[in-house]
């Protein structure tokens, strides 16, 4: 019984060694990919003129959906924001989903709207639409404004594409704050690619602590709230050092829900938004690129590393858990759903490469990590742990992690550089020290407790609270 027991310990240490290995080795060439794309966009678009993007009667047309529920106490301000984006041809839909608050009143009294006899074509089914307003003061042409059934955000947004007028669709948190010319950078790759574009994504940015003023953003500043410092090193890992690779390579799964621009022919073709999942950003590209390679169609999925949009991140635990929860669910319904796709060549790199490695590095680390430990643990208990073999095993997994934020940290530096204060630059550094041992564990709890919740049969959402952005600098930031 000993030496079986001693042989399993074995076999699960070698196990775990190399698929850390494989996890440190897939950051390894990402970042180094990452690293050469953003020199590449650098360099290439270090002279562009967006405002001949903006005058330009070629430029394409966009309409800008935002789905809105219960935003009564900031909807104003950040429609306003919306409507000053430098960007001409362009409408803005703000979609009123059933909100229990007085967020239709508001905006009706705000921007003086009438409703409209409006024909809509439902190329989507969606839950009933109430009405569709327009604003009888021509400063806010550009507005137009939908109330319907409660539905959900995946539905709001889809009564969006039903109602958008134009050929670019652009989909937006309304509650996130949008840098002025963040349309403009979007809309640069269906302009200039020779293949057909069929969304873009940009560096998506936590405004935890950052001054913001009717829905405009007026000084940046580092979360004075540990759980949101770490999402912001977590943010520059997945956009600066993960998506920026991953589109290069042409494999890109994921554009955030919280801003993405997408060609609306394709996305009325591959069916809208998904609202029997709770990842319905990264299912619906995903679907997206597997319909224009059945249908043998050459595309393109562009990342811009610009920093285009802000929003606010968790600062509590409990809602951190239930929004990796709910990526963890979205994420294990998506690879589901497309599960043909996985090691099949007719899918190119997202078969062969982009989803396997999904599953095997983003869905299963958390479980090999969890079930990893609970064996550490019961092999210690029995006296069949290798504490030596343990200790550098964590030593070198703790320096590894510490690598990466730092090296996130440089990215950002040698990029945009949003953060200009070396005090902002030693927080960060701080934090990169304790996340490894405060903050990873919860992720990974989440995680499991999404699997769990998943399997249980669990769809909802989450209540996600939000506290709002600063109004006011404090004296000395």
């Amino acid at each position: 019984m000993q030496y079986y027991l001693s042989e399993t310990a074995g076999f699960f240490n070698y196990l775990i060694l190399f698929y850390a290995i494989g996890i440190c080795l897939s950051y390894v060439v990402l970042s180094a990919i990452s690293a050469w794309a953003m020199k590449r966009y650098k360099q290439k678009n270090s002279f562009v003129n967006y405002r001949a993007i903006l005058s330009s009667p070629f430029a394409p047309s966009v309409s800008l959906i935002a789905p809105a529920y219960n935003e009564s106490m900031t909807i104003v301000d950040n429609v306003r924001s919306l409507l000053t984006l430098h960007y001409n041809n362009c409408e803005v839909i703000i979609v009123n989903d059933g909100s229990k608050d007085n967020t239709m009143e508001l905006l009706i009294k705000a921007y003086e709207l009438e409703k409209l006899d409006f024909a809509v074509n439902e190329l989507i089914a969606t839950k009933p639409i109430r009405g569709v307003y327009k604003a009888r003061n021509p400063a806010y042409h550009k507005l137009v404004v939908v109330d319907k059934e409660n539905g959900g955000k995946a539905d709001a947004l889809n009564v969006g594409i039903n109602i958008a007028a134009n050929k670019l669709i652009a989909c937006i948190d309304v509650d996130c704050v949008l840098e002025s010319d963040s349309l403009l950078k979007l809309v640069k790759p269906f302009m200039e690619e020779e293949r057909k574009v069929i969304a873009t994504g940009g560096v998506i940015r936590i405004a935890n602590s950052c001054v913001v003023e009717a829905g405009r953003l007026i000084s940046i500043r580092v979360p004075e709230k540990f759980i949101a410092r770490v999402q912001v090193l977590e943010y520059f890992r997945a956009f600066l050092m993960g998506r920026m690779a991953w589109a290069q390579m042409d494999g890109l799964l994921l554009i955030s829900g919280a801003f993405g621009m997408f060609d609306k022919e394709t996305v009325i073709r591959a069916g809208g938004y998904n609202h029997n999942t709770v990842g319905e950003d990264m299912e619906l590209l995903v679907r997206m690129r597997r319909l224009m390679y059945e249908e043998k169609t050459p595309c393109k999925v562009a990342f811009i590393p610009d920093p285009l949009c802000w929003t606010e991140a968790p600062q509590t635990w409990d809602i951190l858990k239930r929004q990796r929860n709910r990526w963890t669910r979205g994420t294990a319904e998506t690879l589901w759903l497309h599960r043909k796709m996985i090691f099949n060549k007719k899918y190119g790199i997202l078969g062969m490469l982009s989803l396997p490695l999904w599953i095997l590095f983003e869905w299963l680390a958390p479980l090999v990590e969890f079930f990893g430990t609970l064996f550490f643990i019961c092999m210690a208990i029995l006296g069949y742990a290798n504490w030596p073999y343990f200790f550098s095993f964590f030593g070198l997994v703790y320096a590894f992690a510490i690598m990466t934020s730092v090296s996130a940290i440089l990215f950002e530096e040698r990029s945009y550089q949003q953060y200009k204060r070396p005090k902002h630059m030693l927080k960060l550094l701080g934090t990169a020290l304790f996340e490894p041992v405060f903050y990873h564990p919860v992720t990974v709890w989440a995680a499991i407790k999404g699997n769990y919740d998943l399997i249980t049969g669990k769809k909802s959402w989450g209540e996600m609270t939000r506290t709002g952005f600063a109004q006011k600098a404090p004296a000395g930031n």
